[in-house]
């Protein structure tokens, strides 16, 4: 499905009629711009979340092999690293982050602490924020995708986004009703002009505004006529947006699988849907209508079976291996191991995910470079070890420059800091000011940020 600009106008008027008054405005369609703190440059956050942890310092001391460390003035990566390859320029690699003793050797704890940086998930998650300050003016503040993350209704602690304390929202999972959220579902009669459909939009919006207006009071129609106001200027702000557009937001197709409903939670079809996903957000960050997202792999104690994902190496018909099920290899890091040898090709797999992720937001030009230039891409789990569910060593990879507020192909070695100061360095680096977040934060890692 190609996003052309009839549908991208649909989607900003569909997202207009949520703005309240004009000063919603985003600063892209004419709005007053946000003043942003000094050193933030990063203009979108993408968080990529897999489930069950990697493989980290095994029971037996064993090194763990998600590690990365400078080597020859660039960055040596370890097994379940490789797959980065070389975007690892590309990449920071923070190490020895520790979301804190409560609830450790748990899953659901560290999902809770994993972007609130709060014991218990008692506190907004960092997405969730951000979407609130430097997110606020794009027509989503907020999106939340999910891969096979609500199966078997999935809900609570499940889920790593929380808009408020103690409560979790759970992602949409699927991709064609994610693209029709955003961009909307109208679709041109055959041989109908984009004019013809642009001015169908907002005829219907007018109506809808006029038969509720007949119905309100008259505080009610006080309010409505600020609202169509809003509306009115958006309407103007799109007639000059669209010359300059061009076709298609200079994006490539987006393509949505045609799914049936037993379809969307098969693992066979984890592979698409998850592509799929990664093509929706990285279109609707290029298109301007979100800066802030995040990509919910399956959800903590996987019962994703990974050995059905074709193409992979992991991949083992005759066998059925679960991603939760693998992450309890045992004591030891036992190469002649099944489980073992199956979770450091699941994680393994997930990092490629994540390389490719990148690899579309490098793909496309922006300013003078290209969209990963300007972005921040986080790579989480809530565990470090998958056996011990150890919520120290924590596994993070942050890609991109953010706009020069990072200088990637490095490793940052932390000793042991909590991993609250890396949300409020990613806050920074996107223009909030927030000086600590969570519980126990003290403010950005050092060495991280570009001065």
């Amino acid at each position: 499905m190609t996003l052309s600009r009839r549908r991208l106008l649909g989607g900003l008027l569909g997202a207009a009629t949520a703005w309240p008054v004009a000063s919603a405005l985003p600063a892209w369609l004419g709005g007053a711009p946000r003043a942003r703190a000094i050193g933030g440059r990063a203009e979108r956050l993408i968080i990529f979340y897999f489930p069950d942890g990697i493989a980290g310092r095994s029971q037996d001391g064993e090194a763990g092999l998600f590690d990365a460390h400078a080597s020859g003035g660039g960055v040596a990566l370890g097994t379940l690293l490789e797959p980065l390859g070389a975007r690892a320029s590309d990449c920071t690699f923070i190490n020895g982050l520790s979301m804190g003793a409560t609830d450790e050797g748990s899953h659901p704890g560290g999902a809770k602490k994993l972007l609130t940086a709060t014991d218990g998930g008692f506190g907004p998650s960092i997405d969730q924020v951000l979407a609130g300050t430097v997110g606020s003016a794009a027509p989503f503040r907020h999106l939340y995708l999910g891969v096979q993350a609500n199966v078997s209704g999935a809900s609570g602690d499940k889920h790593i986004s929380y808009p408020s304390a103690g409560i979790s929202t759970p992602p949409e999972d699927d991709p064609v009703r994610a693209f029709a959220r955003v961009f909307g579902g109208a679709v041109p009669a055959p041989g109908a002009s984009a004019g013809a459909l642009e001015r169908s939009l907002l005829d219907t919006a007018s109506a809808d505004l006029e038969a509720l207006r007949a119905r309100l009071g008259s505080a009610e129609r006080v309010r409505l006529d600020l609202h169509a106001e809003a509306l009115r200027e958006v309407e103007r702000r799109l007639a000059g947006m669209a010359s300059s557009m061009g076709g298609s937001c200079s994006m490539p197709s987006v393509e949505l699988p045609a799914l049936a409903a037993s379809e969307l939670y098969a693992p066979e079809r984890f592979a698409s849907l998850l592509q799929a996903q990664m093509d929706v957000m990285v279109t609707a960050m290029a298109c301007g209508m979100t800066k802030v997202g995040v990509i919910q792999c399956s959800h903590h104690t996987s019962e994703l079976v990974m050995s059905r994902i074709g193409a992979s190496e992991m991949y083992d018909p005759g066998y059925d291996m679960r991603s939760h099920q693998a992450s309890h290899y045992g004591a030891r890091h036992d190469p002649g191991s099944r489980l073992f040898s199956s979770y450091v090709a699941q994680r393994r797999w997930f990092v490629q995910r994540y390389k490719a992720l990148l690899d579309a937001l490098a793909a496309r030009p922006e300013g003078d470079g290209t969209m990963l230039d300007h972005s921040l891409v986080l790579l989480c789990s809530e565990v470090s070890d998958g056996n011990t569910h150890a919520h120290s060593e924590m596994p993070f990879v942050l890609g991109g420059r953010g706009g020069g507020a990072l200088s990637p192909g490095r490793v940052i070695e932390t000793g042991g800091r909590r991993h609250g100061d890396l949300l409020v360095s990613i806050a920074n680096a996107m223009g909030d000011p927030m000086g600590r977040f969570g519980d126990s934060g003290t403010g950005v890692v050092p060495g991280l940020l570009t001065p």
